[in-house]
């Protein structure tokens, strides 16, 4: 599928947009080029679907739910899904795919989000918390509105892409951004990212009340060995996400008693 070329004009737009990370400016054609391409369709979002196994019937928050490809998948495999997204674009083209099917909401993660407490079985944050400098605010709210025994399944840039592209080395054991342009059927993009050791991710884990039990590098599925000749093989072969399954205790000293 070709990406469109700009978004519908009846697409809402986000309040003080900042012009690096404008996801508004070019929804439909990230929506459009994510449907289908090798990293997203045929890696990341199988991965996070393996991730959260049987979800017939559970709860789920798809915090930074885009255009709603993952909430679809969710939703087709019994799961009641809330969807939100801190983009107005993005939740508007989600409700064209989702209809009523999944309340949507316009929401910031680092801010106060609109759930009662325990308000959900599991919460995905698929390629989404790399774009936070400091995670804390974003893990405490995940945190609150998951039911004790609750899960947290996310996927982030893994750390060593954004160490080993750079020139000259950052400090691997800092928190650095960094930022480059990503490009949909002419319309470039300014985007920028937070990149952490890996340490700090499972310390900011462990800080928010979250226990860690599972990190995963996948393979992507076999099936696009044969859509995608070419870039298969590096994909198959090289880190480029790194995906967690980090589960509420379910007593309040951390322990499972």
């Amino acid at each position: 599928m070709e990406p469109a070329t700009d978004v519908p004009e009846s697409l809402p737009r986000s309040v003080d947009r900042d012009p690096v990370n404008d996801y508004d400016r070019f929804a439909a054609a990230y929506a459009a080029e994510n449907e289908n391409s090798l990293v997203n369709a045929y890696y990341e979002r199988p991965a996070m679907l393996a991730l959260a196994g049987d979800v017939a019937g559970r709860r789920i928050l798809d915090a930074g739910c885009g255009s709603g490809p993952l909430s679809a998948a969710l939703r087709d495999r019994g799961a009641v899904v809330t969807g939100i997204d801190v983009s107005a674009g993005m939740p508007a083209l989600a409700g064209r795919r989702l209809g009523d099917d999944v309340d949507l909401h316009v929401a910031d993660l680092s801010e106060h989000l609109p759930f009662g407490d325990g308000a959900f079985d599991d919460v995905v944050a698929s390629l989404v918390l790399h774009y936070l400098e400091d995670w804390a605010p974003a893990l405490a709210e995940l945190r609150r509105v998951l039911r004790p025994g609750g899960r947290l399944i996310a996927s982030v840039e893994h750390p060593f892409v954004a160490y080993t592209f750079q020139e000259p080395r950052p400090d691997y054991f800092a928190t650095t951004s960094y930022t480059f342009t990503w490009t949909f059927d002419g319309q470039s993009a300014p985007m920028r990212f937070w990149r952490k050791p890996l340490h700090a991710m499972t310390e900011a884990f462990t800080a928010a009340g979250f226990r860690l039990t599972a990190i995963d590098e996948p393979q992507p599925d076999p099936a696009a060995r044969e859509l995608f000749p070419d870039a298969f093989h590096d994909l198959a072969t090289r880190a480029t996400f790194l995906f967690f399954v980090l589960e509420v205790p379910l007593s309040t000293d951390g322990s499972d008693d």
